[in-house]
């Protein structure tokens, strides 16, 4: 009887074991493969990663909103925007779109606009398409820059509209100075402009000349 009672147990305790293990796996996969779908979400930031842990994506708002990311380490940097950060293979951040945007207690709109960026490896930006429209500045345009790592670049094509209203297209040099700016202002008066390295004017054409 004792024997058959020990037989009965080790069987029990086989048993349970094997469920408790088909549970924990079935569970354990249900988790990994499971897909939901979702009407909304109400987040105040969600984090994009690949399966080893590597930062891709960052959507936040103004509050969360992170520093400075490089190979997945933060550094503290104030950013007064909501929006979104990419990252590279290595977690480092290589863009974003940003924005933001208030009325003060004067009435003044301040900060309005945004900015969507793409950065040089190991560099700063190299294109920047962005708009600012409010009490202090106004303009919008594509910005190309130059972007050394480890060096101070330099923008080199500038193509939009300041807050004269003028559009223009603006082809630097290597130290960031207008060496040819095609224009035309709010009042329709079109020329081309050729300066030197000290931002001299050596030219001007227009219809009239």
């Amino acid at each position: 009887m004792k024997k058959t009672i020990q037989i009965f147990l080790l069987v029990y305790s086989l048993i349970v074991t094997l469920v408790f293990a088909w549970c924990s796996f079935n569970i354990f996969k249900q988790e990994n493969t499971t897909k939901d779908t979702f009407d909304e979400i109400e987040a105040e930031q969600i984090r994009i990663v690949e399966p080893d842990g590597t930062l891709r994506m960052i959507l936040s708002n103004h509050d969360k909103f992170p520093g400075i990311i490089v190979k997945g380490k933060e550094e503290a940097f104030d950013r007064p925007q909501a929006g979104m950060l990419f990252f590279n293979d290595d977690g480092s951040e290589n863009g974003g779109l940003i924005f933001s945007g208030y009325m003060d207690t004067d009435g003044k709109v301040k900060n309005s606009g945004g900015s969507l960026t793409f950065d040089r490896y190991g560099g700063n930006q190299e294109l920047q398409l962005i708009g600012v429209n409010d009490s202090d500045y106004a303009f919008t345009g594509l910005i190309i820059r130059d972007s050394p790592p480890n060096e101070e670049g330099y923008r080199r094509i500038w193509l939009g509209k300041d807050n004269k209203e003028t559009a223009s297209l603006a082809l630097k040099d290597k130290k960031g100075v207008d060496r040819i700016l095609l224009q035309v202002d709010k009042n329709g008066n079109a020329e081309i402009v050729f300066l030197d390295e000290n931002r001299k004017i050596q030219k001007v054409l227009s219809p009239l000349n």
